[in-house]
């Protein structure tokens, strides 16, 4: 069985981010970039089922800029066979994004794709439902358990009641929760053998891809400060402040 793992790279999630001056975009100059947490834990599980022998191959996918290599090597140094790197310098959203993973797909003929349920730089979490409505495969949201047997996986996923089990026929697309595993320490051995993994580099044309952007950003700011709170004497005066100058009872 051959897994999919996309993986993106974003502002680390020690850093703070800041705008730009011009309210354009954030300010990713000189900040430093990492893999996205809940890709991290998407590679994690991929390497676990291989470990496990449910897997033969793991394959990780990134598309954006040149810098995403340093991301596909992180990714192969916690346990993927290699990786693919869809080059590009454009702004890439969430439908662009699923149409590369979907032409992968067709290209590369995986039985699972394991990927983050949202990146942390802008909390889209679209692109795995994206990708397995483009595809026409069964998902699997906000998993916290994957288990795979006889060409079926059964995911433990996290909703608002609780959880939910539930059971899809591979191929399929599973997008990973914080709770599904705790990716492992990567050591400096690994980090030099993922130097020598291979890694193909294509662009969004190559794939008959157009990565043009649907959505156009027109201003970003920051949130405006909090206010310090106040402290008062009964519950009388609370319902009152709520009720006139909150006004939200």
């Amino acid at each position: 069985m051959k897994v999919l793992v996309p993986v993106k790279r974003v502002v680390d999630y020690n850093v703070k981010v800041r705008v730009k001056s011009d309210g354009t975009g954030v300010d990713v100059a000189n900040v430093k970039m990492s893999m996205n947490p809940f890709d991290e834990i998407a590679v994690e599980e991929a390497t676990r089922l291989k470990e496990a022998g449910k897997a033969t191959e793991v394959v990780a996918v990134s598309c954006g800029v040149t810098q995403c290599q340093e991301t596909l090597r992180t990714a192969m140094a916690i346990g993927a066979d290699r990786g693919i790197l869809v080059e590009t310098d454009a702004e890439l959203q969430p439908l662009a994004v699923a149409k590369l993973l979907k032409a992968l797909a067709d290209k590369e003929q995986p039985q699972l794709i394991i990927l983050g349920k949202q990146a942390i730089d802008d909390d889209c979490n679209q692109t795995g439902q994206m990708l397995a409505a483009l595809l026409g495969w069964p998902q699997a949201t906000f998993a916290s358990k994957v288990t795979i047997d006889n060409g079926k996986a059964t995911v433990t996923r996290e909703v608002d009641g609780g959880l939910e089990t539930v059971a899809l026929t591979l191929p399929a697309v599973v997008t990973t929760d914080l709770r599904l595993n705790e990716p492992r320490y990567v050591t400096l051995p690994n980090i030099m053998k993922a130097k020598k993994k291979p890694l193909e580099v294509v662009k969004p044309a190559d794939l008959g891809v157009d990565v043009a952007p649907r959505l156009k950003t027109l201003k970003v700011s920051e949130p405006p400060k909090r206010s310090a709170g106040i402290k008062v004497p009964d519950v009388a005066t609370l319902v009152t402040k709520l009720r006139n100058e909150a006004k939200v009872i």
